[in-house]
């Protein structure tokens, strides 16, 4: 990943997550990765995804809480409160994380008494094309 596109990167996830204080960094071990920070926090990791010519990425982010949780906890570490959590109908292992009306990724349980979760957000070329 070079600079421009980390900090298209970078702009996609702050406008997504509602934070300016988040920076894209180069991965330190491994060139097509990069890591998300707020603060002195590494929020998670962006691996690029280039098979068959298609241009994504994949940013995973842990939510070290529990389900009736989450929502606070993302939108004090954010300091927003557009973040909300939406059910996935039938599925019980996951949940939708949507700002405002928005659709920003799905958070999944990591165990199966779901006491921490996983955040993974799919960003696609396009998504920032207009960044």
């Amino acid at each position: 990943m070079d600079k421009a596109e980390l900090q298209k990167l970078q702009e996609f996830l702050r406008k997504s997550l509602g934070n300016r204080g988040i920076k894209v960094v180069p991965g330190k071990r491994n060139p097509d990765a990069a890591d998300a920070h707020l603060g002195e926090r590494c929020l998670g990791t962006i691996t690029l995804d280039d098979e068959e010519g298609d241009r994504s990425f994949s940013f995973a982010m842990p939510v070290p809480v529990e389900r009736p949780f989450l929502q606070d906890y993302l939108r004090r570490l954010f300091e927003t409160d557009k973040l909300k959590i939406v059910p996935r109908g039938r599925k019980t292992d996951s949940v939708e994380l949507m700002s405002g009306e928005e659709f920003i990724g799905v958070i999944s349980a990591d165990d199966p008494k779901a006491k921490s979760f996983t955040l993974q957000m799919a960003i696609l070329d396009v998504d920032l094309q207009d960044i």
